[in-house]
């Protein structure tokens, strides 16, 4: 599967997608607590088809304004609910792996998208979608289809037969159309038959490999520090709710947008160059959120975790080797050539000696030599 993203254009009817997005949050926060109640009650758990039925008896009792929304969003909303307590009711039978917390009601301003299955609900064509939406007839007194199209910047082609579309809102206010297909890459990169270490810093290096180079990261919310002081100093001399406010986090959204975009397309970038040049890739295992309480800031603006993502994505799409280090496993202690454990070793030391067999170390090369090792040691044969 693979899923294509476009920007929608700014036209006059855009504001029906925002009106659609904040009516389905609707239903989203109804049938999570009709699933609540349930359990209170003392009731089973209603699944996709008992929600769907209960669904039909809404729109023509309480809730007849559902009858409005397409009925093919609707349904994947309820699909989306299903699948989130269905994960849940896995893990709470198991107790293993990531603990799966009871599905909760998203807040309206973090709920930013829906989606149509298939066929049903739009057509596509050259950069025009059609979503069909529903309206009341008032001469036939019926509800009747409402065909709707908008206009998307169809900067590259799709491949493959389309699955499934979604429709999302960023922060920002901007509507991006998400096409995923049926497409699967064969295209492989060359082998290289290397193989690599990655070492996480936050004082010498973002990465250091094993092959002794060193890697810095822009820290791109580091550079524009003073920028974003400012931005919020403008926001806070504001008078809430005001114009003047609502313009001031407008901008303030609009800079963290960009902010993310430019440390996106820099790890991007690294993950690809990483993956074409090694067939194994090996990094460490690390708990950042421990990270994040002693140095804050900096931790977030390095943004480990998301790279990590990004590169076992690559690895995966490229059939290279992704391998990781176990998080209590020593690997700046130890020495890479014979073994010899320095106990004394302090995070100020950024070079040593190795009583035992007299290597002199640096200290973030030879942790990322330990990592590839140690990964390799307990790949599976």
């Amino acid at each position: 599967m693979r899923t294509y993203k476009y920007k929608i254009q700014h036209q006059s009817n855009t504001i029906r997608l925002g009106n659609l997005i904040d009516d389905m949050h609707q239903v989203h926060e109804y049938f999570l607590n009709y699933q609540r109640q349930r359990y209170k009650d003392g009731l089973s758990y209603a699944n996709y088809n008992a929600m769907s039925a209960h669904l039909t008896e809404l729109k023509r009792t309480t809730h007849p304004h559902y009858n409005a929304l397409p009925s093919q969003a609707i349904q994947m909303e309820l699909r989306r609910i299903d699948a989130a307590y269905q994960r849940f009711f896995d893990w709470a039978k198991t107790r293993k792996g990531t603990k799966v917390g009871r599905p909760y009601i998203k807040p309206k301003h973090k709920f930013k998208s829906f989606t149509f299955p298939g066929k049903a609900g739009w057509e596509i064509e050259n950069n025009r979608i059609t979503l069909t939406f529903r309206k009341w007839n008032t001469p036939h007194q019926r509800w009747s289809f409402d065909k709707v199209a908008f206009t998307f910047f169809k900067h590259r082609d799709w491949i493959g037969n389309i699955r499934r579309i979604t429709i999302k809102r960023d922060n920002c206010g901007v509507y991006y159309l998400c096409l995923t297909t049926d497409a699967s890459d064969t295209k492989y990169l060359p082998q290289t038959g290397q193989s690599v270490g990655c070492d996480f810093g936050m004082k010498d290096a973002f990465l250091t490999l094993s092959t002794g180079e060193k890697i810095q990261s822009p820290q791109f919310l580091k550079q524009d520090i003073s920028k974003l002081r400012s931005l919020n100093k403008s926001l806070s001399r504001k008078q809430k709710g005001s114009s003047n406010w609502w313009r001031a986090v407008r901008v303030l959204t609009r800079f963290y947008r960009d902010l993310q975009n430019r440390r996106t397309d820099w790890q991007w970038k690294l993950a690809h160059r990483l993956v074409s040049e090694f067939d194994t890739i090996a990094i460490e295992d690390l708990n950042i959120d421990a990270m994040k309480r002693l140095w804050g800031r900096k931790v977030s603006d390095l943004a480990f975790s998301a790279f990590v993502a990004r590169l076992a994505h690559k690895c995966i799409k490229h059939n290279r080797e992704f391998r990781t280090a176990g998080r209590w496993t020593a690997t700046s202690k130890p020495c890479s050539e014979c073994g010899y454990r320095n106990e004394n070793l302090s995070l100020s030391d950024r070079v040593w000696t190795c009583q035992s067999c007299d290597t002199t170390h640096d200290r973030d090369v030879n942790a990322a030599m330990n990592i590839l090792r140690l990964s390799v040691s307990s790949a599976p044969a």
